[in-house]
């Protein structure tokens, strides 16, 4: 059935549509680019990046944890942390709960480095662009409606890349998807912040063990810490921390229906919330935590942090017993050696290990919309379930996923869209040859 928006006024046509700059649409645009297409990138913030430059400022997943690392993510991801790296002071640093070496980055510095690698590559940059509607004609997305301050807006496209994170493009189109906490729990919302003034040869006197014992006594006495075991951590500025310890709920029932950040109202008292959290467990560092004694709140998250909305139907989902199994696949385009990392309500969060060193594969298929002719997804709402997606959700799979999903793109645009004409072959060659690993590095 076919929904057009003819008395829209046109923004353009591309090849290749992405819609969301994240870590994973970013990286989907640059490599649709520098295949031959000509792309329009359309975010909804005032600056690319997404999650990576509104809400974090570390790269996980490069590397696999364990006794030994190893690197497990190349090609465009590594050209951003050289970018970085040109630009400022980059840190490798564990992670609290051994999930691989993150590499802490300025994000404002990230910011600069999408816009140049996008610009460089010939992308047309489209910001402050909200997706309003889809037009679709036999599974076959033919325009985009996006709201704009001059109003509302259609984009056409040949291949349309949905890495928005919340599956925008795939629920207005009408394509099948998984909604978290549907079926499994619903993973929970994070503001981010960070400190300045930390002392942190103070702060290394106390584990990660008595920090949250120092939580827990906190709660006890008043503060109001809905999580007891979140992290601190270094940053490229020697006085400056940055946290993930604030906890609110994704979803809630109202009236016998699943409401979340989809609504406007739920979105509103989220944020707000999750400032107020954040203020507290500032206020627990300076008086409960060494090192914190002289340091101040000095930034918040751009935006609430979303690890799980829509999970969309691909023509195959990945699967709990795949990721701890570390499974391999004849079509992968990445790989992830992360351990199932699931922030459940409550105070705690549930961990969960692939065998040491090891990795599951990423296949092109959870790329592929199972209700679609030319459009593809990248990044959190690729197809897989509640526990395999808290696995492979990481920046550094999401940038596989990106440059991976905008790869085939191109390569489809001179097959007239049909993303599944592409010959598997041909699109791991062509992300060899950028620079992206494929295969499982204990294979």
């Amino acid at each position: 059935m076919s929904k057009p928006f003819a008395a829209v006024e046109s923004l353009g046509a591309a090849d290749v549509l992405v819609v969301g700059s994240g870590a994973a649409g970013s990286a989907a645009a640059i490599a649709a680019a520098r295949g031959g297409s000509s792309v329009i990138l359309v975010e909804k913030l005032p600056f690319l990046g997404g999650t990576s430059t509104a809400v974090l400022d570390t790269f996980y997943g490069f590397f696999t944890p364990g006794e030994r690392a190893h690197k497990v993510v190349g090609g465009l991801g590594d050209e951003v942390v050289a970018a970085l790296q040109a630009r400022g002071r980059v840190v490798y640093r564990p992670n609290t709960y051994g999930a691989g070496t993150g590499i802490t980055y300025n994000p404002q510095h990230l910011k600069l480095v999408w816009e140049d690698l996008a610009t460089g590559a010939g992308v047309r940059i489209l910001l402050h662009c909200f997706v309003q509607d889809v037009a679709v004609s036999d599974g076959r997305v033919t325009s985009v409606l996006v709201a704009t301050k001059a109003g509302l807006r259609r984009i056409e496209a040949t291949v349309v890349v949905d890495a928005s994170g919340d599956a925008d493009v795939c629920a207005f189109a009408g394509f099948g998807f998984e909604r978290a906490g549907d079926i499994a729990p619903s993973q929970t919302l994070t503001t981010t912040f960070q400190m300045v003034g930390v002392d942190w040869a103070k702060r290394r006197t106390i584990s990660k063990e008595r920090l949250h014992e120092l939580m827990e006594e906190a709660h006890a006495a008043g503060y109001k810490l809905p999580r007891r075991e979140g992290s601190d951590h270094i940053t490229p500025f020697p006085t400056v921390s940055a946290t993930v310890m604030t906890r609110l709920d994704a979803v809630e029932r109202r009236d016998g229906r699943l409401i979340g950040i989809e609504d406007p109202d739920f979105l509103t008292r989220a944020e707000i919330e999750g400032r107020r959290q954040a203020a507290e467990y500032a206020r627990f560092l300076r008086d409960r935590v060494p090192g914190y004694a002289d340091a101040e709140l000095s930034a918040l998250s751009v935006q609430i942090g979303i690890r799980e909305t829509r999970r969309v139907y691909g023509d195959y989902r990945l699967t709990r017993d795949d990721v701890l199994s570390a499974r391999q696949f004849d079509d992968q385009i990445g790989q992830c050696g992360a351990p199932i990392e699931d922030h459940h309500s409550g105070t705690g969060t549930h961990w969960a290990y692939l065998p040491d060193g090891s990795t599951v594969g990423i296949p092109v298929r959870t790329l592929i919309v199972r209700d679609s002719v030319n459009t593809l997804v990248a990044g959190r709402c690729f197809s897989a379930s509640h526990d395999a997606h808290a696995s492979v959700r990481s920046m550094g799979q999401v940038m596989a996923m990106g440059q991976a999903a905008g790869t085939l793109a191109a390569q489809a645009v001179r097959r007239g869209g049909e993303v599944r004409a592409v010959p598997y072959r041909e699109l791991a060659d062509a992300l060899r040859k950028a620079g992206a690993i494929l295969d499982s590095p204990t294979a």
